[in-house]
């Protein structure tokens, strides 16, 4: 199963969005796949891809230790921790193919039949008025969701509430989650992602702001190198009942386990497509499991990734539901064949075919290639 090419393929979805994805043909035939989703930096994707297949071509892609200690460590961030990990994607694709077995099943088995999920309508959400974001959260509870999540803060940066349009974007946030909480009820949780757009004190006030509303979790509100701060606002959600949630973009398990011996989260969301892939997000998850600490894959983007965070997810022991996006675009569905990832009743159902069991229409995929999309006001990491 020698590696004859390393591609990448990107792919535009909507004006608004990317998805980036990583193929590794061999010798024999197959094609492993890969997701590699960044917003905004394909360019830099693509030729951290090239790098990487220089490094690989001609090895045997079931040698995946080997592989790894062929692959340098460059100082590329999130950028080359991306192309590593849909690699070590791709890599277990092809494993499950040339065993005949689901990933699930090379993992160890699943867990479970199915995994839970919660939509994200956050960029389901048009108009993104208070009553735009209700109606999306009502479509997603209609089509079997318990759990929906919105980023209601865009495009407030919190400076203490001093200039006049931040406060009035903070308070249109509020509205917005007051409003999928009516939609609702009290029978469905809301997870609210604060996009790491507030100070320790702005954060304070927002948990004090959204208790009403009997969050589930409360994401990312702060910086997330500020342990004390997050310790702080940890403390304060729990006093009123929620969840701190966090670590979507951390990679590797020493980065990991920083962030749970200092005490920060309830929840850990480590991506596949960054954190490190199948194994690493396994380490992580045990690791998190010793501190009573739960963990809910961040997972808002292509059909590729969420192929394999479903694998990964039906064998972890502490898992929450797994992020998808909802109401974005039908190409989730139609741009991959094989197993059927559309969501059952808020469940996605496991594949029994071998590997991943989705295939990319690269035909298809070819017809519209990524664009470039400049939104400075948008932070590339968010989803």
């Amino acid at each position: 199963m020698r590696i004859t090419a390393v591609e990448y393929l990107g792919v535009n979805v909507t004006p608004k969005t990317n998805w980036s994805f990583l193929l590794v043909r061999t010798e024999d035939g197959r094609c492993g796949l890969g997701e590699c989703t960044l917003a905004n930096q394909e360019a830099l994707l693509e030729a951290e891809v090239a790098r990487l297949a220089a490094n690989v071509t001609g090895e045997d892609a079931a040698n995946r230790n080997r592989i790894a200690r062929l692959i340098p460590h460059a100082p590329g961030g999130l950028v080359a921790h991306a192309v590593l990990s849909a690699f070590e994607q791709a890599l277990w694709d092809l494993a499950g193919q040339a065993a005949g077995q689901p990933i699930h099943a090379l993992l160890g088995g699943a867990l479970r039949d199915a995994v839970p999920l919660y939509a994200n309508i956050n960029r389901g959400a048009n108009p993104r008025t208070p009553e735009g974001f209700a109606a999306a959260a009502t479509r997603a509870v209609k089509d079997g969701f318990r759990a929906v999540k919105l980023a209601p803060f865009e495009p407030l940066v919190w400076e203490d509430a001093a200039d006049a349009s931040q406060r009035a974007a903070y308070e249109q946030g509020l509205a917005r989650i007051a409003a999928v909480r009516g939609a609702v009820g009290r029978d469905t949780d809301i997870m609210v992602d604060a996009h790491w757009r507030f100070s320790p004190g702005g954060a304070a006030r927002l948990v004090q702001d959204v208790a009403e509303y009997a969050l589930f979790w409360l994401e990312c509100p702060v910086a997330e190198a500020n342990h004390a701060a997050i310790r702080r606002i940890r403390s304060m959600a729990h006093d009123r009942g929620m969840r701190l949630a966090g670590a979507e973009t951390l990679a590797g398990i020493g980065a990991y386990r920083t962030i749970i011996e200092a005490g920060c989260y309830d929840v850990l969301m480590p991506d596949i497509k960054y954190a490190g892939g199948h194994e690493e997000i396994r380490r992580i998850a045990a690791l998190a499991q010793t501190a009573g600490i739960e963990i809910a894959p961040h997972n808002p983007t292509g059909p590729v990734c969420h192929a394999h965070s479903v694998h990964l997810c039906a064998t972890l022991p502490n898992l929450l539901p797994l992020e998808v996006q909802f109401g974005e675009t039908d190409r989730f569905f139609t741009l991959v064949t094989g197993h059927d990832l559309r969501f059952a009743r808020g469940t996605a159902t496991l594949s029994a075919t071998p590997g991943l069991g989705s295939a990319l229409e690269e035909a298809g995929a070819r017809l519209t290639p990524w664009q470039p999309m400049p939104r400075p006001w948008l932070d590339p990491r968010l989803g």
